[in-house]
């Protein structure tokens, strides 16, 4: 898979997460968290990142990259559920590049 089709997939999956808003079906993982609201999908990304921190603590790269795509793939949900995309994101950290990260902190403390 090339670096474009790989940047791609943030915006099919964003469309099918759009979807399931619009088009909520009783077989769907993402429409259950939907209804279930900001506090369940909360849950699943502390869950999702616990997760992530005992991969790492594996040191087993394949452990870390599935619970790496679980922790982005819940935090998309939840982006999607408040109205945010990926490209949000991405334009923040865009923002953000080529500045100190102690730079970029002390300019939000203000």
């Amino acid at each position: 898979m090339n670096s474009k089709s790989k940047r791609d997939i943030l915006e099919k999956l964003f469309l099918v997460l759009e979807d399931r808003k619009i088009n909520p079906s009783e077989n769907s993982y993402v429409a259950s968290l939907y209804r279930d609201g900001n506090n369940k999908i909360n849950e699943k990304i502390i869950e999702e990142a616990q997760e992530y921190i005992e991969a790492i603590k594996s040191n087993k790269k394949g452990s870390i990259i599935h619970e790496a795509a679980d922790l982005w793939f819940h935090t998309l949900v939840s982006l999607a559920l408040n109205d945010l995309t990926a490209s949000d994101i991405l334009e923040e950290l865009e923002r953000r590049f080529g500045q100190s990260g102690i730079e970029e902190k002390a300019s939000r403390e203000k």
